[in-house]
């Protein structure tokens, strides 16, 4: 069990959130520039059916301070670091992006995932198209393979987004294979809503179903080996065994935390050790 990037963007709560009882943590979405984000408000709660719509869009200090409050940490909690684009790169350019960050944050990350999920960057779900994607994943993994000499291998991660048809993820799914990415996050927030706070991503309990849906034709997809992140609707310790049952083999809470708080971490571990 794990938390999910977004939650400390920074990584200035690492050590506080390592002694709630999860086994990693994802830090970021971060940039190689610091960014503000998008004008506010731009976050909001639906206390009543237990979503939140965000449209954040990246807000960070840049690559750099999140670098150095990891050299800071005290916990040997694994760390996940989240990548991704400044705002006002093209995507044609995007992959220089993802670069610069992935050189900067390889020797302090347990893996690292590659955001090109998020609905709150301008067109940065169009880096999943086959018109970008095949070549971002190749110059990740040239990049890996350099940096692991030096450091030893990290993990390459895709978050993917749930908005996507069945028959588009599976093509996306095919890229990251025939690319040898070593996982993928299933999945990030959807747009699919109708609240009244107008765009953004929704996570909680309205995103449950289609999170786990996608995250069964992904299994389907990469077949029984293939690392597995679930993210996305994990508000009860019955939505985080159905993630287990359904082909994950690591899965992440955010919304569900904000909602229930540390009990929902109790929760699931203590379900999982009477399961097991």
């Amino acid at each position: 069990l794990g938390i999910a990037a977004g939650l400390d963007k920074n990584a200035e709560y690492v050590d506080c959130l390592a002694i709630l009882g999860i086994g990693f943590i994802e830090v970021g979405t971060v940039t190689p520039r610091p960014q503000p984000g998008n004008p506010k408000p731009r976050i909001f709660r639906n206390r009543k059916e237990k979503y939140l719509i965000n449209r954040l869009g990246f807000n960070n200090k840049g690559v750099d301070n999140l670098v150095e409050n990891l050299k800071k940490r005290k916990s040997s909690l694994p760390v996940g670091i989240s990548i991704g684009k400044n705002f006002d790169t093209k995507n044609d350019q995007a992959y220089a992006d993802y670069l610069i960050c992935m050189e900067k944050v390889y020797e302090y990350s347990s893996y690292i995932a590659i955001n090109i999920s998020s609905p709150n960057t301008k067109d940065l779900r169009d880096l999943s198209s086959t018109e970008y994607l095949d070549s971002l994943l190749k110059e990740l993994k040239i990049k890996q393979t350099e940096l692991s000499k030096k450091y030893g291998y990290k993990p390459l991660y895709i978050k993917l987004s749930p908005d996507e048809e069945p028959h588009k993820l599976e093509e996306i799914c095919e890229i990251i294979l025939i690319n040898h990415i070593d996982g993928i996050i299933c999945c990030n927030t959807t747009v699919q809503h109708n609240d009244k706070n107008g765009q953004g991503g929704l996570s909680g309990s309205p995103l449950t179903d289609r999170a786990l849906e996608s995250l069964k034709l992904v299994r389907k997809v990469v077949g029984n080996n293939f690392p597995l992140i679930a993210s996305g609707g994990v508000m009860t310790a019955t939505d985080f065994q159905e993630r287990i049952e359904a082909g994950a083999d690591l899965v992440q809470i955010y919304t569900g935390f904000i909602f229930e708080g540390p009990r929902l971490i109790e929760d699931i571990n203590l379900t999982s050790i009477q399961r097991n």
